[in-house]
């Protein structure tokens, strides 16, 4: 079963996410191909060259994927289809936007946000924002699949795969890319980052954040926030952990005044530790810490802080 990865990247750069897609790709078995399509994308191309179990890298170089636009994406992978017998994409911002076109055009259901590979045609995959755990048998054909890659360990870089060039296809030419405004951070990317301190409702105000900020700075760590501080204003959306927002696996995940609402551990409860600061010793988000402590966060966050001051941090 030959399998098309599409990648996720930056046009210089290629993104951890298309790493692990690659690991489950390897793991349905067959040949592994990845496509990098974008717009002065050689860099990206060359790094998915050394993913380990590729064999193949297509690149598709034109300005029609600069920004990965549904529509042009789906003209390509419609036109790459007929060779593979599936095709798998993280399961990001990029490929929830263009994959569920590519299956509609294919007539087949998308499987969506595959956590394991059973077989060939078998996947798990969450349901009930994460609640339970569905394996499900994919019919015969063409298989159209997005990734949680938080999953997924990340395919090594020991491999040397070949590179072809592909055509752009034709522009359906209904979408243009206008603008974009992207928030700017020396702190890492959520999805990205090994250390996450994210905050809740309890944190009362957005000014209250810079308790946080602080932490994130000693432990180099990422920001991120429940949906109930992101709906009261408290900081932007791209903050938001959870179900509707970016689902991430740290190896440490520290939850400040969160309650632990289903779906905001839909979206972290697959970190490695996971350590909650809340004064209700009742909290859900004590059912999955490893790590709970129940006091008020405005007396133990800096206490924290004065403890990592101490330590060197």
């Amino acid at each position: 079963m030959a399998a098309l990865v599409i990648a996720e990247h930056t046009n210089n750069a290629l993104k951890d996410a298309t790493a692990k897609t690659v690991t489950a790709a390897t793991q349905i078995g067959g040949p592994v191909h990845v496509l990098v399509a974008g717009h002065n994308c050689a860099a990206a191309a060359e790094e998915a060259r050394k993913l380990s179990g590729v064999e193949t890298v297509l690149i598709a170089d034109s300005p029609l994927y600069a920004k990965m636009l549904a529509e042009p994406m789906e003209a390509l992978l419609l036109s790459l289809a007929d060779s593979y017998d599936a095709l798998l994409a993280p399961a990001t911002t990029n490929g929830k936007n263009y994959m569920p076109r590519v299956a509609a055009k294919l007539d087949v259901p998308q499987i969506s946000e595959i956590l394991g590979v059973e077989g060939p045609s078998t996947f798990r995959r969450p349901i009930y924002a994460g609640n339970a755990i569905q394996t499900i048998e994919a019919p015969s054909g063409k298989k159209v699949i997005t990734v949680r890659t938080t999953a997924f360990k990340a395919a090594e870089t020991a491999g040397s795969a070949a590179l072809h060039q592909v055509p752009a296809a034709a522009d359906p030419g209904l979408s243009s890319f206008v603008s974009e405004e992207l928030s700017k951070s020396d702190r890492p990317e959520l999805t990205a980052a090994k250390i996450i301190i994210s905050g809740g409702r309890g944190m009362q105000s957005g000014d209250n954040f810079q308790l946080l900020d602080r932490i994130a700075d000693k432990l180099h760590a990422a920001v991120g926030a429940s949906r109930a501080a992101v709906d009261a204003g408290f900081v932007p959306n791209d903050y938001q952990v959870g179900q509707t927002g970016k689902v991430v696996a740290p190896e440490l995940y520290i939850a400040v005044g969160i309650s632990g609402a289903i779906q905001h551990l839909a979206g972290m409860k697959d970190s490695k530790v996971i350590a909650a600061i809340n004064k209700d010793e009742e909290a859900p988000i004590f059912q999955v810490a490893d790590y709970g402590l129940v006091a008020d966060l405005f007396k133990a966050v800096p206490e924290f802080e004065e403890a990592l001051t101490k330590a060197g941090y």
